[in-house]
């Protein structure tokens, strides 16, 4: 009978939809079988009798990771977490207590299929603590219902879950938050991305850069003492006086040693620049 049930999920690599319907085809068993192959287990440890037991529960975890596939992780994933739940279930379970195994199992299903879910949902974790945890699951379910909560709402839910409403407004935040590729590329539409490839590289030390930089500084400088050269000794010295000395001189200044009025120094200044500016524009 194991081989049996082992070779009805003999399912190609990588084909859910035949894995899933390999544990439709297995046939449950009625409480009778489930309580004797329990029993076999726990007194003497027949790994047969667990083996048909996680088997002929397959479907179950099917099921309960399906409800988990809105969190955008793939659904194959969710049910291997789950799978992993269950034999700890069987292994854990005791026929003697008067339970289905499957009432049992549904605790341990869902305990992997959650904490597979927070190790993986966020890189920046979402949740560490058991409240933050509580939280987490029940916020994202009553969000999926309401959208974004009101006040009224994030009280209600702070006092279901026994937490407080900044606790509340925190994990809404979180789980708001998208997780971008670091390196996306740009799309199609010629709109630009803003993966953090694109600002988070240190570029200010790269010896290219440095060198391009100091290359058009010199370069400017020469444009600039070229275009000084145009100008007249008067003009020229007001420019140095008022743009190029650490101790810059004020207008009544320059006007009182050029002995003419601090408008009349602006306008020299005006017209300097002016011709300094076609100088290198040229």
């Amino acid at each position: 009978m194991n081989k049996d049930l082992a070779m009805q999920l003999a399912v190609p690599a990588g084909n859910l939809d035949a894995y899933i319907q390999a544990t439709r085809s297995i046939p449950m068993l009625s409480a009778e079988e489930e309580k004797d192959l329990a029993t076999r287990l726990q007194e003497k440890g027949d790994l047969g009798a667990a083996q048909k037991l996680i088997l002929s529960h397959l479907r179950f975890v099917v099921h309960i990771a399906r409800g988990y596939s809105g969190y955008g992780l793939p659904l194959a994933d969710l049910i291997q977490e789950g799978n992993i739940g269950l034999m700890k279930a069987v292994k854990r379970f005791d026929p003697k207590v008067g339970v289905r195994l499957v009432s049992f199992a549904v605790y341990w299903i869902r305990a992997e299929i959650h904490e597979f879910i927070l190790r993986n949902w966020r890189i920046v974790k979402v949740a560490t603590t058991k409240a933050q945890r509580k939280l987490f699951f029940n916020l994202r379910s009553a969000k999926q219902r309401l959208g974004w909560l009101n006040h009224e709402e994030v009280e209600t839910v702070a006092k279901d879950l026994g937490v407080t409403r900044a606790d509340v407004l925190e994990m809404e935040s979180r789980m708001s938050g998208q997780d971008i590729a670091f390196d996306e590329p740009d799309s199609d539409d010629d709109r630009p991305t803003f993966s953090p490839v694109s600002y988070l590289q240190d570029v200010q030390h790269e010896p290219s850069r440095i060198i391009e930089a100091e290359d058009w500084e010199a370069h400017h400088h020469e444009q600039l003492q070229e275009a000084m050269d145009t100008l007249d000794a008067r003009s020229r010295d007001i420019i140095e006086s008022r743009w190029l000395t650490e101790d810059k001189a004020t207008l009544h200044q320059l006007a009182d040693k050029y002995h003419v009025s601090a408008e009349r120094i602006r306008q020299i200044e005006n017209n300097a620049i002016r011709k300094l500016q076609k100088a290198m524009a040229a």
